[in-house]
């Protein structure tokens, strides 16, 4: 599991998924957010733009993300 610790408030979707490597840019992302591959908390999240916060999980091609805060 890929842990990410915030600097701010919140990451968004998008930026969360290339902050670990787990796609190369913006588009590759968001081709696989709108395929339906990415789920945020057990759910299947469609908006690239969706803001996440400590505590939540991001779940993509069998490998997982979790938000940790400062």
């Amino acid at each position: 599991m890929e842990k990410i610790v915030l600097k701010g408030e919140f990451i968004k979707l998008g930026q969360a998924l290339k902050a670990v490597g787990f796609v190369d840019s913006g588009v590759e992302a968001k081709i696989a957010i709108q395929d339906g591959k990415v789920k945020v908390n057990g759910e299947i999240e469609y908006q690239r733009g969706k803001k996440l916060y400590k505590g939540d999980r991001i779940l993509f091609d069998g490998e997982e993300i979790e938000i940790d805060g400062n």
